[in-house]
């Protein structure tokens, strides 16, 4: 009778909350529901899953690496699409320090990679990093926090000690893909633990021409020329 009671205070307390600070949708700004996090049902049903993860022959993410370097293999959840939720949600993600928002996205992710053989053996999920400089300017990194629910999810090792991004490089946004390439080029240094695995997968939050991936992974293979890598972004654009 006392646990109930205990339950059903707790309830009311939360829903007072919810009445005072309702929770709003990270795109329409419409109200939650108690069920719904951070987007609404509308919402999600604006978002454009890739669905590569049901596919039998390379998608446009694994063609993205042809030529370049050998990827074991990649998985974006997301088609990014501007002026829709997929854009409302990567801002928030990148600009407005929401972890929570990159976590419940990682735990979604990782739902996913429970069904995909290719991710049964991995010894290390690693976020891009950022330099420590832009990581404090946005509060967190984005990539972490997905990397975070991700690992929660799949119950896998989170590594963000290996790689360190030694140098503070302009934003992506607006430049080619050869410009990315030399703002990215030699901007990584990777520790001696990356000689402790075998296969690795690094978690970023979108990818578009893979510039920045492609650095790591020659930077990493440089250090251990045997890695397998992975790749795993919330969206590609």
């Amino acid at each position: 009778m006392l646990l109930f009671q205990r339950i059903k205070h707790i309830n009311i307390l939360s829903d007072l909350t919810h009445l005072v600070f309702p929770s709003l949708c990270l795109s329409c700004e419409r109200e939650l529901a108690k069920s719904e996090s951070h987007v609404c049902s509308f919402c999600l049903e604006n978002l454009t899953p890739t669905n590569f993860h049901l596919f039998d022959r390379a998608t446009a993410m694994d063609k993205l690496f042809w030529g370049r370097l050998t990827i074991e293999k990649t998985y974006a959840h997301l088609f990014f699409e501007k002026n829709k939720t997929s854009q409302h949600v990567l801002f928030t993600l990148k600009y407005k320090n929401n972890p929570k928002l990159g976590e419940y996205f990682g735990r979604e992710i990782g739902k996913v990679l429970k069904t995909q053989t290719a991710f049964n053996r991995v010894d290390a999920y690693i976020p891009v990093p950022l330099h420590p400089k832009k990581q404090f300017i946005r509060g967190y990194n984005q990539s972490e926090a997905l990397c975070k629910g991700i690992c929660e999810e799949l119950l896998e090792n989170l590594d963000t000690k290996t790689i360190v991004r030694t140098q503070h490089s302009d934003s992506q946004t607006k430049k080619s893909r050869f410009q990315r390439w030399d703002n990215v080029n030699e901007n990584f240094h990777v520790k001696d633990t990356i000689l402790r695995y075998k296969h690795i997968v690094l978690v970023d939050d979108v990818i578009t021409t893979g510039s920045t991936i492609e650095a790591i992974s020659k930077t990493l293979l440089a250090k251990n020329p045997e890695l397998s890598i992975s790749v795993v972004t919330l969206a590609i654009a």
